[in-house]
């Protein structure tokens, strides 16, 4: 059976962060030795590209969702993104041209309703907006969508 999992998690990272979230990830991905490995993304700075180079390296397939038209161009690490976006099995964008709140609520929507479960790189705290990972998390949880939380030990925001 095809596991498909989904991820939504903070996109500014400090410090060795992105060791410790990648260290994390990865170990919690080898759990779903099963079947197949479908990773579910938007690929926006941060955690969710940590995921997708996890679920490549582990030889799953990437599913990438893009809240707008203009989605890249908001982003910090385009290098990383082409390269991802690349190996990506499958990609699909929002009918949306900006990125804005709207757009980013609706691709984190589109993740939930594509995924089994869904990993959140979550260091507890809530939302500033609207789409960010606790509203992610919380609409998760309000739609009977599995959640397994991550924050590693020393992990920290920018």
């Amino acid at each position: 059976m095809m596991a498909r999992i989904g991820i939504t998690g903070h996109a500014r990272l400090a410090g060795d962060t992105s060791s410790l979230v990648y260290k994390a990830l990865t170990t919690e991905l080898r759990r779903y030795t099963g079947g197949k490995l479908h990773g579910i993304t938007c690929l926006c700075d941060g955690v969710d590209q940590i995921f997708a180079r996890a679920v490549i390296e582990r030889g799953g397939d990437l599913a990438v969702v893009l809240p707008a038209d203009d989605y890249r161009e908001r982003l910090v690490d385009r290098d990383d993104f082409d390269r991802l976006l690349g190996k990506a099995a499958q990609v699909s964008r929002m009918p949306f041209r900006h990125s804005d709140r709207q757009a980013y609520k609706a691709a984190s929507e589109e993740v939930l309703r594509r995924c089994d479960l869904l990993l959140a790189v979550w260091d507890g705290m809530p939302s500033r907006e609207v789409g960010d990972t606790a509203d992610v998390v919380a609409t998760a949880w309000k739609d009977g969508v599995p959640v397994v939380v991550l924050w590693p030990a020393g992990a920290r925001r920018a």
